[in-house]
């Protein structure tokens, strides 16, 4: 299992953690391929390295036209450059970040559709489904804009359908946070511990006017997912919108092992310059050598509620909507109650930071009035997703290793959809793909 540990000392944002991800090791011509694909226009990206105390870190630009100015530090520093930061005190001095080794920006677009500033979380999540990205880098990129757009709009006192994106729908948010997703996918990322974030203090201009540090949006992520905070003493913003809905997202470990080995580092910089160098430190992990198991583990919860008057449309239409949420596994089985009355027991498996979300989609989807959680340790085996080619085209599988052998599981999806281009049944088509798989990655 890839474990990746986010050290956000200096708090985190969307460049911060894609330059780190690249750092680590992450495919900058997948990234690229990616980003290419997306249907907007009036973008190029700069992967460059930058010293930040003097140490080298990777840094990742998204380079704007005219129409697509970066909303976020226009209001943060007005009538500057975005390397310098006007809410710090004029005599500091900035550290040597702006000696670069640069690469020449990468021109991605030449053109798609016209570009608007403000869209609200439909355009965006149509923008991600229409990339050519993987199965896995979609979901991963509609959970981290739905998490922003339910902030967003509490902040703000409207609905998530109303909601319109302004700094957040810039297209420098949504290239960052496509490129997160594309990047840990990239990575085979599983597991993520971030154990708590550091911000500043003070106050940060924005298009709303003045707000406080940490900002409303940041806040209510910070409130919803239960993600410790620690401020500091230094003014200046240090964890992003961007970078709060990233954390919420991936993070589902909260506690460092006892002992661990450092696979890989990968250091990502930040923009803006305070008194404290904005650096984003990422580390791949694996746990020491145990004689307790051969297993990874890691930390699953369960939530549980049972249900004597729901059909069992009601249980299906639920299932489905757990799933799509993010729940990691969802089943439910007949039960007899009190007075002899039949009934369901729902169970549904997930990550800490999605408990609240799918408690909200079982309360209204369902008629419960209660619901179980159960903290769960557990060992598994270790797996990644990749894509494989085919006579049928790119498939989906996912690997797992036992004992020096390996198991592969062509996803559900893939086989559903090459039936639907085939006409072929089901058994035959799992069958098929499942001989494919296994001579090529044997």
């Amino acid at each position: 299992m890839n474990t990746l540990y986010l050290e956000c000392y200096s708090g985190i944002s969307g460049d911060m953690t894609v330059a780190a991800l690249l750092d680590l090791g992450a495919d900058q011509t997948v990234l690229e391929k990616a980003l290419q694909s997306l249907p907007i226009d009036g973008f190029s990206i700069k992967i460059s390295h930058v010293k930040k105390s003097g140490l080298d870190v990777c840094d990742f630009h998204v380079i704007l036209d005219r129409d697509n100015h970066d909303h976020d530090m226009e209001y943060l520093h007005p009538h500057t450059d975005h390397h310098t930061d006007l809410s710090h005190p004029k005599d500091l001095k900035p550290d040597d970040s702006c000696t670069q080794i640069s690469t020449d920006p990468l021109p991605l677009h030449t053109g798609h559709t016209h570009t608007h500033t403000h869209r609200s979380l439909s355009d965006i999540l149509s923008i991600i489904q229409n990339a050519s990205l993987t199965d896995h880098a979609k979901q991963l990129a509609t959970k981290i804009f739905t998490i922003l757009g339910e902030a967003e709009a509490k902040a703000h006192g409207t609905s998530l359908e109303q909601v319109h994106f302004h700094e957040v729908g810039a297209v420098d948010s949504i290239v960052d946070i496509i490129s997160v997703a594309v990047c840990l996918d990239n990575l085979s990322i599983t597991n993520v511990i971030i154990p708590q974030l550091w911000e500043g203090c003070g106050t940060i201009h924005c298009q709303h006017g003045i707000l406080p540090i940490p900002v409303p949006a940041v806040v209510n992520i910070i409130q919803k997912y239960q993600i410790p905070l620690q401020i500091t003493h230094v003014q200046g913003e240090f964890v992003t919108p961007t970078g709060a809905a990233i954390a919420a997202a991936i993070r589902n470990n909260e506690q460092l092992p006892e002992q661990f080995q450092i696979q890989r580092i990968g250091l990502g910089a930040g923009k803006r310059i305070y008194e404290q160098p904005g650096i984003l430190r990422a580390m791949l992990i694996a746990p020491c050598c145990s004689t307790e198991t051969e297993y990874d583990a890691d930390v699953i919860y369960k939530l549980e509620t049972n249900l004597d008057d729901c059909t069992g449309e009601m249980m299906g239409s639920v299932m489905e909507r757990l799933m799509q949420a993010g729940a990691r596994d969802v089943h439910y089985l007949p039960v007899y109650m009190k007075k002899n009355r039949p009934a369901y027991q729902l169970n549904v498996l997930c990550e800490k930071s999605d408990i609240s979300r799918l408690e909200q989609i079982i309360f209204s989807q369902t008629t419960t009035i209660g619901i179980r959680r159960q903290r769960m340790e557990r060992s598994i085996l270790p797996r990644k997703t990749e894509t494989l080619n085919t006579i049928y085209g790119n498939i989906q599988v996912k690997i797992c290793e036992i004992e020096s052998c390996k198991r592969i599981y062509p996803e559900y999806e893939s086989v559903i959809q090459i039936c639907q281009q085939t006409g072929q049944a089901f058994p035959e088509t799992y069958r098929k793909l499942l001989e494919l798989c296994y001579k090529q990655c044997l």
